[in-house]
């Protein structure tokens, strides 16, 4: 599955073993479709139709159901990290300790999923659970200086990402940290962060690193983690900024190692055809749909 695969690669710059938290975003007139569960997603199909299914559902109650009911082999695999990715937004009490309950018993070897699937990728989105708990009860700012001191120490998850991500300011934190770091592989770390938030004042500096990740101390081979942040933000505004960059990259040759290339592609071709991939359509499509704003 193209998701784990996306993970994989997000993992060698973080810590522990390859697990998955679930980015989509379908429905929002303003911005792009995006999904890391299913590749080249567009609206009105079934499968997005699905996808709307569950980030609309209100009830934990059936969101758990779907969980049990995909480790349990009778639903679809991915259909457990896409609600318990819903049911960390609803924050309800009971299924955040629900949620802590599995992820103890998974940790103790106690839970087994369908054939060829490991119940351990779920830790993540389980742990989101019962973090996004916590910011209702102890507030964004308490949540926010505990996942950014996490970061040095490589002491998280994609689930604490995901949660960072969606903590409002939390793209200024990350940024600062980012351009004070001294350390690449801490300076890589702070990007990657970067592509689980959606918050537009980060454009300018994104844009920037993808065009010239080498002025930012980045090896050029984590530009793209700049280029997945303007995907995930998704407007009109990221998606024209990212377009800009690739053609700056490409004309002061930012790329132009024959290492970067894969499968016969140069590295821009290959970061290019992500956006298909994870948005359904290309960027000049997205660009003349989109509202100007």
């Amino acid at each position: 599955m193209r998701a784990w695969c996306v993970v994989l690669g997000f993992w060698c710059t973080m810590a522990g073993n390859a697990s998955a938290q679930v980015l989509v975003r379908v429905g929002d007139p303003a911005r792009a479709t995006y999904s890391e569960l299913h590749e080249a997603l567009r609206d009105s199909t079934p499968a997005a139709d699905s996808v709307l299914r569950v980030m609309r559902e209100r009830s934990p109650a059936v969101l758990w159901r779907r969980v049990r009911a995909a480790i349990g082999g009778a639903a679809p695999w991915n259909d457990a990290p896409l609600a318990l990715t819903r049911l960390a937004e609803l924050r309800d009490k009971a299924y955040a300790d629900s949620a802590a309950r599995l992820a103890r018993a998974i940790e103790a070897g106690q839970v087994h999923g369908p054939p060829a699937q490991d119940p351990s990728d779920l830790r993540p989105p389980l742990h989101a659970v019962g973090l996004e708990r916590a910011r209702g009860v102890r507030g964004d700012p308490a949540v926010l200086m505990e996942l950014l001191a996490k970061v040095p120490t490589r002491e998280y998850d994609i689930g604490d990402a995901w949660v960072l991500g969606r903590i409002p300011g939390s793209a200024d934190s990350i940024e600062a940290r980012f351009l004070a770091a001294s350390d690449t592989e801490l300076k890589v770390r702070w990007l990657t962060l970067l592509t689980f938030s959606a918050d537009t004042s980060a454009i300018p500096l994104l844009a920037r690193v993808y065009a010239a990740p080498d002025s930012f101390g980045v090896p050029a081979r984590y530009g793209s983690r700049a280029s997945d942040a303007l995907l995930w933000i998704g407007t009109r505004r990221s998606l024209e900024a990212l377009l800009a960059a690739r053609d700056s990259a490409r004309a002061r040759g930012a790329y132009a190692d024959p290492a970067l290339d894969r499968g016969g592609y140069d590295f821009l071709a290959n970061d290019s055809s992500a956006v298909i991939s994870r948005t359904g359509k290309w960027l000049l499509e997205w660009i003349r749909e989109l509202p100007a704003r």
